[in-house]
């Protein structure tokens, strides 16, 4: 009989075989056209997913940009305490993402977000509203699929409900993005 720590790995490793290496590749070539384009390119999530976000730009913003010579415009939509409670506050919680968008970005512009269940209703209007404004939206969700993988223009799908791994897959695309110009600068 296995232990709950080998069947966890188990499990986990099947939700890393469920990431579809293909629309990873799309999503880096988007992310590429943003980069070419000098666009802006933002992130965010709730929970570990606004963690995972703030990660995620970290190492594009930083690591990536350094490889390239040109920096990429990034921005996780999580990192401004003042402003996501402001929004929070005086409208609404699910206000805190489309309310910055509607500041910072312009048609053309690239949100991604994150989301194990893919219904939070902020990221949701975030995405509706990114979609309604011209920008290319990505969504990775879980996979109870949610709103989001009907709204967003590109969807990566972890087959999971297990809000770690589903995390963890997450994340694992997101280094994957960024290793990509790491690793291979363009």
């Amino acid at each position: 009989m296995q232990t709950y720590f080998e069947q966890y790995l188990v499990h986990h490793h099947a939700a890393l075989d469920s990431i579809p290496v293909e629309q990873v590749e799309r999503i880096a070539d988007l992310m590429k056209q943003c980069w070419q384009e000098d666009r802006q390119f933002f992130v965010f999530g709730n929970g570990g997913s606004a963690a995972n976000a703030s990660h995620f730009i970290t190492d594009l913003g930083k690591g990536a940009s350094d490889k390239l010579g040109k920096r990429f415009r990034c921005l996780s939509l999580n990192d401004n305490t003042a402003w996501l409670t402001a929004l929070g506050n005086d409208y609404a919680y699910e206000d805190v993402f489309s309310g910055q968008l509607q500041n910072y970005a312009r048609p053309g512009d690239m949100v991604l977000t994150m989301s194990v269940s893919g219904s939070s209703p902020n990221l949701v209007k975030a995405v509706q509203w990114a979609n309604d404004h011209g920008l290319t939206t990505v969504a990775l969700v879980g996979g109870k699929r949610g709103r989001l993988a009907d709204l967003a223009q590109e969807v990566v799908v972890i087959d999971s409900d297990h809000y770690g791994r589903v995390e963890d897959a997450h994340m694992t695309i997101c280094h994957m993005l960024c290793y990509r110009f790491m690793e291979n600068p363009v």
